[in-house]
């Protein structure tokens, strides 16, 4: 019977359901020394984030077969490690979902009704009615900011009270929000329509201090703002001065950039602040459902089936490597390159097989497009596994089409991205083992995306184009590793790309898109 260690404390429920297929140690409080003693033992480990499981975790551990994460950041198992060692990882993304948002929901009634406030003055033996008048959340706008699993919850929650939902998510479908009665909109429209704004993105570079200096001056008078996501949503700095020039009438943090925050925090201390320590998913509820879900994860790759929250990829076989495997990083880069480049709100994917790959069932060159194109914009490890399945929750249509003939290239993928703003077609190859980006749009290119950053400049093909933006980079100490030039016709339109090693602070993007030789230009990261 294969062995579990249960190294950090999770739900009895979730032991138990372990215990039905497999013999478990539980062994909460190891040290490092301690752990890397009797790991080697086990087939499979469950932790939560008090455990770390580093390499050298990972290279003692010759039996393991899967790690398990109860609950959803996996920041405390290295993933490179668990990968190349064939070990799969496994985390709960779902369990804490109603959790969170009751939470949210808890916190902007609080904020409505100020009862935290009325309750610490009924403790000091008050009775002031008329100093905490609230207000109703009937009829008020809720702006929800990111529409994943925790922002839906907290969409249907919210119309139970009458609420009207607006919401800003590039990444989803009108489609999809409708059916959730939300009218989406750009991030500045929300800001100046909402009552209510609640966050509920992934963080990530785009979205680090996506609320600062010059989105609170955007609020609508009386705007409340909620927090149950991450601290660096919100740039703290600029929140507080938004309370002090009562831009905002109330915020409620559940999450902070440091925690435990500071006790003699500016914020933690304003009058118009309400506060949590990160109970989000403190649930009981939620706790059994992140210790059953890991659980179940588990006895899946014990008993070799696959596992619904597989964190890390799967090894493919030999005769299918052969053939798909050099296009699998082909397709993650179209991918990346798909949501960097476009505008407006996503709809729909085409991707297209040219030559010998079509010959192939080509869901794993799906799933590598997929995960290119979610992984930029989502909180859970996107990959080759569950890419397919957040398209899905998502609403993003996908359509696949093949040609076994390829006129350019032994094989060719496609992928088009079609948005409520212009769709946006690039198109990518493996020659020698590496990447090519071939063509984006009308422009055929050749181009190696071996470097961190590449810069997508549309420019009329005249002299001195190149000259300006090659200035511009000198002047700011970037420096271009190679550049591309692509054009329909001689002094007619044409796209540069360059490589880049270091990346262009917004200024400098915002200066050369002034630049008079220029249309437009656009900044990916790879």
């Amino acid at each position: 019977m294969a062995r579990v260690l249960v190294a950090d404390p999770i739900a009895t429920e979730g032991v138990e359901l372990l215990g039905s297929g497999s013999e478990v140690d539980v062994k909460h409080g190891l040290n490092p020394g301690e752990l890397l003693e009797v790991i080697g033992s086990y087939d499979a480990l469950v932790v939560r984030s008090e455990t770390k499981v580093t390499p050298e975790v990972v290279e003692a551990a010759k039996n393991l077969k899967v790690i398990a994460r109860a609950g959803i950041g996996v920041d405390n198992i290295n993933l490179e490690a668990a990968t190349a060692a064939g070990i799969a990882v496994v985390n709960a993304p779902i369990g804490n979902t109603v959790a969170a948002a009751e939470h949210t929901v808890a916190l902007m009634l609080a904020l409505a009704r100020n009862v935290p406030q009325a309750f610490q003055s009924v403790k000091q033996g008050e009775w002031r009615r008329s100093a905490f008048m609230g207000i109703e959340v009937r009829n008020k706008v809720l702006g929800v900011i990111g529409l994943g699993r925790v922002g839906s919850e907290v969409c249907r929650r919210a119309q139970s009270f009458g609420m009207r939902l607006v919401g800003f998510d590039p990444f989803v479908t009108p489609d999809y929000a409708a059916r959730m009665g939300v009218e989406l909109m750009p991030l500045a429209d929300l800001l100046g329509n909402a009552d209510f704004i609640t966050l509920h993105t992934p963080l990530t570079p785009s979205t680090t201090n996506l609320l600062s200096h010059d989105e609170f001056k955007l609020l609508k008078p009386g705007a409340r703002l909620i927090n149950v996501a991450r601290g660096e949503l919100i740039d703290e700095e600029a929140l507080l001065e938004a309370l002090e020039s009562d831009a905002l009438t109330g915020v409620a943090l559940d999450v902070f950039i440091k925690e435990p925050p500071d006790p003699a925090s500016a914020i933690i201390n304003h009058p118009k602040v309400i506060a949590t320590p990160h109970l989000g998913a403190s649930t009981e509820e939620a706790q059994r459902e992140v210790a059953v879900e890991a659980a179940e994860q588990v006895l899946n790759v014990l008993n070799g089936k696959p596992a619904r929250n597989t964190v890390n990829g799967p090894v493919l076989p030999p005769e299918v490597h052969q053939i798909l495997g050099p296009y699998i990083p082909v397709g993650v880069v179209l991918g990346k390159l798909l949501t960097n480049l476009a505008e407006g709100q996503f709809v729909g994917v085409t991707i297209n097989y040219d030559g010998e790959i079509a010959d192939h069932d080509t869901r794993m060159l799906q799933a590598a497009v997929l995960e290119g194109l979610l992984s930029p914009t989502s909180s859970e490890s996107v990959n080759l596994i569950n890419a397919p399945m957040l398209a899905k929750q998502r609403g993003l249509n996908i359509t696949e089409q093949k040609n076994t003939a390829s006129q350019e290239y032994s094989s060719l993928i496609t992928a088009t991205l079609t948005t409520t703003g212009e769709n946006i077609t690039v198109s990518g190859t493996s020659l020698r083992e590496e990447v090519h980006l071939v063509k984006v749009n009308d422009y055929w290119l050749d181009v190696v995306p071996s470097v961190p950053y590449l810069l997508f400049v549309d420019n009329p093909d005249h002299p001195g184009s190149i000259g300006a933006v090659g200035t511009v980079a000198g002047q700011n100490n970037i420096n271009i590793s190679f550049m591309e030039v692509g054009r329909l016709s001689p002094r007619g339109k044409a796209m540069m790309v360059l490589g880049l090693d270091d990346p262009i602070p917004q200024d400098v993007l915002e200066e050369i898109n002034r630049l008079p030789q220029i249309n437009d230009a656009r900044l990916v990261k790879l």
